[in-house]
């Protein structure tokens, strides 16, 4: 007489302890049982083990028996189900469908927070596979302002084209309730981006150099006014580029020095770019902003690459003119597809970060596109947005995790 297939699911939890999934699988080595799934997730040394198994009717007796007593020994509780195999089947069917990760990221993540992403989520039909927290431990002192909090969920279900549009919507206005929530397809590109291209000036550096030059030059009021109309769209770039330069005409150079050594640095800058070195990313700065602070960035970061706006000089003094192409919005798209090509990487493998009307070109054609403290114009035609915390907010977007990206 043939033994009858039995599937069964085994729930571990209790307190964590060495050798506690060695022990008990081994159990299940003794039996050939199969293993058809097993996840473990641990919270503060408290510990749940799942393990799903096929195995005969004539060993699941045994097998369950000696695990309880394994499971007493241990100190933890143990459960067993048994599971259909028409269950069975839906589940195996179900790994078919998408699978996207659901990033939350602010100063503090509530349970407010949490119960607004994870309602839009059941509301859509999908199901939450794994959660983990990506930053360190939060203090229970929590008014440094440079605190910081991420939440990662990895869920799955069928979503249209529409269905996404319309979750992608409701996570950016969740940024209102001081939290930034990406959201993005779990493909093989999420986990392998290469390349990352920055705007530069309010995305690097916390002020417009153009308006920093006119401030020196006693024309501050006309060149800001030009400037925050560009950033919102208003003007085409390319134009307001050429009013704005024309008004330095006769400016000392030696004050560009003074002005990059005196830049205000944007949060996170410095450990982004450290952080992302080390993982071995290529990183780029494409601003309409003016090369020799692009390089000023560059010789003290570490880009890669700088691609930005050439001022002409005279007898030490700006002409009130530039030399070459005008790097804007086409320019900059342009540059991070040949950089992409460059460096031998699909397009899909590239993030562009930038906060102006001028950056949504190169945003809407990378991979990971991210609104970095925009406009709003920008912020809401973006793939992404991070207006809660600094710039190595970006790495918990790519999914670095801090116990993994702070060892040394």
């Amino acid at each position: 007489m043939d033994n009858k297939v039995e599937i069964i699911q085994i729930n571990i939890s209790g307190e964590d302890k060495p050798g506690m999934t060695s022990s008990l699988t081994e159990i299940l080595a003794r039996y050939d049982a199969s293993i058809l799934d097993i996840g473990q997730a641990n919270i503060h040394q408290s510990l749940t083990l799942g393990i799903l198994i096929k195995t005969t009717d004539d060993k699941s007796g045994n097998i369950m028996k000696e695990l309880l007593f394994k499971a007493s020994e241990l100190g933890v509780m143990i459960r067993f189900a048994p599971i259909s195999e028409e269950r069975y089947n839906q589940w195996v069917d179900s790994q078919g469908k998408n699978r996207y990760i659901i990033t939350l990221l602010g100063r503090k993540v509530t349970a407010r927070h949490i119960a607004d992403v994870t309602r839009v989520v059941a509301q859509h039909g999908l199901n939450i596979d794994a959660i983990k927290r990506l930053t360190g431990r939060m203090p229970l002192e929590d008014e440094d302002r440079a605190a910081k909090s991420c939440i990662e969920l990895s869920v799955r279900g069928s979503l249209t084209q529409e269905e996404r549009n319309t979750m992608h919507e409701g996570f950016m206005n969740l940024s209102d309730t001081g939290l930034d929530v990406s959201f993005q397809r779990d493909d093989i590109y999420r986990r392998s981006r290469r390349l990352i291209c920055f705007d530069m000036d309010s995305t690097l550096i916390e002020t417009e150099v153009i308006d920093e030059l006119a401030m020196r030059a006693g024309v501050g009021d006309e060149v800001k006014a030009i400037t925050a109309s560009a950033m919102r769209g208003e003007i085409d770039f390319r134009e307001s580029f050429t009013q704005r330069v024309a008004l330095l005409k006769g400016l000392d150079v030696s004050v560009m020095e003074d002005i990059a050594h005196n830049l205000p640095i944007t949060e996170g800058l410095e450990r982004m770019m450290t952080i992302l070195k080390r993982v071995g990313y290529k990183t780029a700065i494409l601003s309409g902003g003016f090369t020799y602070f692009g390089h000023y960035l560059r010789q003290k970061y570490g880009f890669d690459y700088v691609y930005a706006n050439e001022l002409e000089v005279e007898n030490g003094r700006l002409t009130g003119r530039y030399v070459g192409e005008v790097v804007d919005g086409r320019r900059k798209a342009e540059l991070l597809r040949l950089l992409c090509q460059f460096e031998g990487i699909n397009i899909e493998q590239s993030v562009a970060v930038g906060d102006g009307a001028n950056d949504l070109p190169m945003l809407n054609l990378a991979g990971l596109g991210i609104a970095f403290h925009a406009k709003p114009k920008v912020k809401a035609t973006a793939q992404q947005s991070i207006s809660t915390i600094g710039l190595d907010g970006i790495l918990y977007f790519l999914g670095l995790k801090d116990s993994r990206i702070e060892e040394r």
